[in-house]
């Protein structure tokens, strides 16, 4: 199993720079999608093996159904859907944890391939929220900011318990 950044390492907060898809980048997204399918997450993003690349790997899959990896370079959402819900987030930055996030039902994402060429894909769903919450960690947020501070208060001193 691979060693994940755990909360609250700034590393967590910092942005990764879109630049051109290098071997660099390429190494980043064999190790994410082995440590994604170490752990079965349904999508990692490269701060959370402690690389700060701006790569992720997001399981196409529903909820519940045998992982289907795709990995993303450089990753941007260029069109949400109006309709939003609120579904179950948790990270391997910060295990134990579980909160409901509210995000958008679809979501369209332009990446570069591993080879640099640039495309775009609509997600629905379970995989729409997953490269949403991918996305944001790419830019350097994480998914507790999307909360109230009330709650993520109470999410933190959950998980600083839990680590006791």
């Amino acid at each position: 199993m691979a060693d994940f950044t755990v909360y609250p390492d700034q590393v967590l907060t910092q942005a990764a720079a879109a630049r051109a898809v290098d071997d660099g980048m390429r190494a980043a997204g064999v190790a994410l999608q082995a440590a994604a399918a170490s752990v079965e997450a349904y999508g990692l993003a490269a701060v959370h093996i402690g690389l700060l690349e701006p790569v992720v790997v997001v399981s196409l899959a529903g909820q519940g159904a045998a992982r289907d990896y795709r990995v993303m370079f450089n990753p941007r959402i260029v069109a949400l859907a109006d309709e939003k819900a609120f579904g179950p987030e948790g990270s391997v930055s910060m295990p134990g944890i579980e909160v409901p996030i509210e995000r958008a039902e679809w979501a369209e994402i332009a990446f570069d391939s591993a080879e640099g060429h640039g495309e775009t894909m609509r997600l629905e769903g379970f995989a729409a929220r997953v490269a949403q919450h991918e996305i944001d960690q790419v830019n350097g947020v994480f998914f507790l900011n999307r909360l109230s501070r009330l709650k993520r208060d109470t999410a933190i001193r959950k998980f600083h318990k839990s680590q006791r």
